[in-house]
């Protein structure tokens, strides 16, 4: 598989708009579906496929009809916050581990024999 990096930044909206119908065009040919198929999934005509497959721009509740019908939902996964903890307040609780097991308090019975 070739590995190449997308310098998003480099990239124009309508070159980026480009790559994301490029993306779902290959995906559907790799499914082998029809633009007529996906659009009767996504609940959209078949001409807002034609058009984001072309490289124009659609709106975001289409592209996510999109990929739903293309069972692609997983590639939004990078829009998931993750809360993430600061390094001061790690370090706090790190401190507050405990670094050693206490011994049970000894009784009688314990030192007593059963035989």
């Amino acid at each position: 598989m070739e590995n190449t990096t997308i310098e998003w930044l480099s990239m124009s909206d309508k070159s980026i708009i480009a790559t994301v119908g490029e993306y779902i065009k290959h995906q559907r040919l790799i499914q082998n579906k029809t633009q007529a198929t996906i659009a009767e999934i996504a609940g959209i005509n078949r001409w807002t496929l034609s058009k984001v497959e072309n490289g124009d721009p659609i709106s975001l509740t289409s592209l996510i009809q999109i990929l739903r019908a293309l069972n692609l939902l997983e590639v939004l996964n990078i829009f998931k916050i993750e809360s993430q903890i600061s390094p001061l307040k790690l370090a706090k609780l790190e401190k507050q581990k405990r670094q050693r097991a206490s011994t049970a308090p000894e009784t009688e019975n314990q030192h007593k024999s059963k035989w």
